[in-house]
């Protein structure tokens, strides 16, 4: 049988343009560097070897992707959704209440101090009742704020600054065990801790800046 003569009938030249066409889009695959478009060029060549399948009555080829078809179709529909929920995460505002449920409840006297500068980090915290204050950054917390991701997430997973109770304060309790299952689980929750982390360093570096240009400016005696 010669494999290069050329197909006359409509059929058998359907059949090898869809044969060639499925090729190509499997061959593309590998050329593909992110996940969305490498699902749809997948999920294009399932259809092009279903076809191809059925032209030719290739029984096997028509099984195996009829059964790639649908997972390709749900592995675009996670990573749509995924991509949904991070655009979501950036653009909305994330809510402390959906921590609650993995929270603990602890109590501080005044005086009391959740953690020291050095301390290792193994929890975070929210501040229910109370008032905390911040000695080395010079902040003071408003109840429904969080305190001590930085220590969880850090390299080295030591606590930045110290945190004392001004008042008799309640807090909420995340360990970092579930933080950081949390975080790699829930876009919103990894985005606004992401968030709050930046917003924090760079209000540190403001104050820096200008407690170093009060000092250069002044006076010499």
């Amino acid at each position: 049988m010669d494999l290069f003569v050329v197909p006359t009938d409509p059929r058998s030249i359907a059949f090898e343009f869809m044969g060639y066409v499925a090729a190509i889009l499997v061959f593309s695959t590998f050329y593909m560097k992110t996940m969305l478009p490498l699902r749809i060029i997948a999920i294009t060549s399932n259809l092009a070897f279903i076809i191809y399948a059925i032209l030719g009555h290739l029984l096997p080829v028509l099984i195996v992707h009829s059964a790639l078809l649908p997972l390709n179709l749900l592995r675009l529909f996670q990573i749509r959704r995924l991509l949904r929920q991070i655009t979501a995460a950036q653009t909305g505002e994330f809510s402390i209440d959906v921590l609650v449920p993995f929270m603990t409840t602890k109590k501080f006297k005044a005086g009391e101090s959740l953690f020291r500068i050095g301390d290792p980090a193994a929890e975070l915290y929210v501040l229910r009742e109370g008032s905390i204050r911040l000695p080395e950054v010079g902040v003071t917390l408003k109840e429904w704020e969080m305190v001590g991701e930085i220590g969880i997430f850090s390299r080295h997973r030591q606590r930045m600054a110290s945190a004392l109770c001004q008042t008799d304060c309640k807090v909420l309790v995340l360990t970092a065990e579930k933080a950081l299952q949390l975080y790699y689980e829930s876009p919103s929750f990894g985005f606004y801790v992401f968030q709050l982390v930046i917003d924090r360093l760079l209000t540190d570096l403001s104050r820096n800046r200008v407690s170093i240009n009060t000092s250069t400016e002044a006076p010499q005696g």
